[in-house]
């Protein structure tokens, strides 16, 4: 199998093979915890940093380890990471760390890092494995804070409120309040908006994926179709 390019690999990551829009995996902690913009980014940042952990330790010993113990390996390189992240956001984000909860060990059995350490990092080289982990991540995270951004902004008003949990003092004034009269859309903050607005992301791509669709079809069949050739003179 021949390895992709780090445009083919950047492309599956952020759009055509997002793990949330397309794949849909990861999505118990996708539709838990993104509430708000400082809970999605938190959990981003920490799926990103055991994606990229996993996917570089697993590529490098993939022409060691055999079949039967493969898994289990991947797993517990999995396992390690994730420990390493929470050790990191129990010293610098404590706050941030509680209110995460569960969710953080739950990154373990997240199945966007184990799909993508048995179906790409232990079939590729070091590079394109490292690749594929920070797009793979970006392309989840993005989602998170995206769906983060909006049930925050129609729930409260507001926008990225309490951002100094997880950057620190000089992002406490970041907040951004649409209106102070505001009263607030309960539903979006609650599960039910979560699947609602999820899905409403879903089928924005695909609208977009057919039209896109659709133009090079059209393009295609320009470029292909017959021409008409006019012929002058007189044929002895």
């Amino acid at each position: 199998m021949s390895t992709p390019s780090y445009g083919q690999i950047t492309h599956n990551g952020l759009w055509k093979n997002n793990p949330a829009l397309v794949q849909l995996l990861g999505l118990c902690p996708l539709l838990a915890v993104t509430a708000s913009v400082v809970n999605a980014l938190g959990l981003a940042i920490a799926t990103l940093f055991v994606l990229v952990t996993s996917n570089l330790c697993v590529s490098l010993i993939r022409n060691v380890v055999t079949d039967s113990i493969r898994l289990p390996a991947f797993v517990l390189i999995i396992a390690a990471a994730v420990t390493g992240t929470e050790l990191l956001m129990q010293a610098y984000a404590y706050e941030l760390y509680q209110i995460l909860g569960i969710f953080l060990p739950l990154i373990t059995t997240n199945c966007v890092i184990l799909g993508r350490a048995d179906a790409f990092a232990a079939k590729n080289p070091l590079m394109p494995a490292l690749a594929d982990g920070v797009m793979m991540g970006l392309g989840f995270g993005l989602v998170l804070v995206v769906l983060g951004a909006t049930r925050e902004l129609l729930g409260t008003g507001a926008v990225m409120a309490n951002m100094e949990l997880l950057l620190g003092p000089m992002a406490k004034d970041w907040v951004f309040v649409v209106a102070s009269d505001y009263t607030g859309l309960l539903l979006a903050i609650l599960p039910p908006g979560a699947f609602i607005i999820t899905g409403l992301l879903i089928a924005a791509k695909n609208v977009i994926d057919a039209r896109i669709e659709r133009a090079n079809k059209a393009q295609v069949e320009v470029q292909t179709g017959s021409k008409r050739v006019r012929v002058t003179g007189e044929i002895a």
